[in-house]
């Protein structure tokens, strides 16, 4: 950790006094920096991992735009922003990681607890905020847009038919009573993607990785942590992790009280819930394949896959 210490006193100006490692999310590694007067929270995306270019591409992408939000938005105090390094970039990075550092939100993370009614309605007001906002905004969105771009699945393809490097048998093992079922998904979301991409969508911001890990309670306000998927994009990019759960409707009263024409397209909705299970299938096979695991990290990995190969017949 002392590497870590020394590049925020390097690029913040900033006297570590401790550095603990906290739980971190799917995208990085995450510290509790204290200074003699002040706490920060530090993500570390680690330059080893094979998916670490796809979390850090577009920080100065969307990183301007929260700022922006914070600033101008009914969003304030809600989201987390990062801080400019004294070279008034948002990252610094050293030979192992790529370190971005925010302020310290003092809070929990819901987790795998059932959110309030009155936690379902904060969370219906910052969506329905969020979405009040498209592509005119004073800042360059180009790179945020999306695409419906599918080309990952290309690699995805490779893995599954052991085109790249060499499948573990067991991987192969848990994967083979699946194929079917990925094979048939990925042609459904190509199609998908295809016919997307030549009907007209209105495109606004989405968050696009909405579920309670993400959400963080601090007092008496709900928070939308980890920006790194946001993008320009129809609703459905973020309704798709919505519309399966048991308060749906009551969200869905107050998002209709901002947008009262709102209706869902059920071909978005599939596109977003397919590409996903793809997108996660494919992030667990290429830890597998690709990045350096010790046995407690790959058996998490090996469970997390199996979850989402079983995903599949839902």
């Amino acid at each position: 950790m002392d590497q870590f210490i020394a590049a925020l006193k390097e690029h913040y100006d900033l006297e570590i006094t401790s550095l603990s490692q906290q739980q971190g999310g799917w995208s990085a590694f995450a510290y509790k920096a204290l200074t003699r007067n002040q706490a920060y929270f530090l993500k570390v995306y680690d330059k080893s991992r094979a998916s670490t270019p796809k979390w850090t591409t577009l920080i100065d992408d969307y990183a301007p735009v929260l700022v922006w939000l914070q600033q101008h938005s009914g969003l304030k105090g809600k989201i987390p922003v990062p801080l400019l390094t004294k070279e008034g970039r948002y990252t610094c990075e050293n030979e192992d990681g790529i370190l971005l550092l925010y302020e310290y939100i003092d809070g929990e993370t819901i987790a795998e607890r059932e959110l309030t009614k009155e936690q379902v309605s904060q969370l219906a007001e910052i969506i329905s905020e969020l979405h009040s906002y498209d592509d005119n905004l004073p800042m360059k969105t180009g790179a945020l847009k999306e695409s419906f771009d599918v080309s990952f699945l290309q690699q995805l393809s490779m893995m599954l038919n052991n085109e790249s490097n060499p499948m573990p048998s067991d991987v192969g093992e848990m994967l083979e009573p699946h194929r079917k079922r990925l094979n048939s998904l990925i042609v459904a979301v190509e199609q998908l993607s295809a016919a997307l991409k030549n009907s007209p969508s209105r495109f606004v911001l989405c968050h696009t990785d909405i579920h309670n890990w993400n959400l963080m309670q601090s007092g008496q306000t709900l928070l939308l942590i980890d920006w790194e998927g946001l993008k320009l994009a129809p609703v459905e990019a973020d309704l798709m992790f919505l519309t399966d759960k048991p308060y749906y409707d009551d969200f869905l009263s107050i998002y209709r009280e901002r947008h009262p024409n709102f209706t869902i397209n059920p071909d978005a909705l599939r596109f977003y819930q397919g590409r996903r299970k793809l997108e996660d299938i494919g992030e667990w096979l290429e830890q597998l394949l690709f990045d350096k695991q010790d046995a407690k990290e790959r058996a998490a990995t090996l469970s997390g896959l199996t979850r989402d190969l079983q995903s599949l017949s839902q």
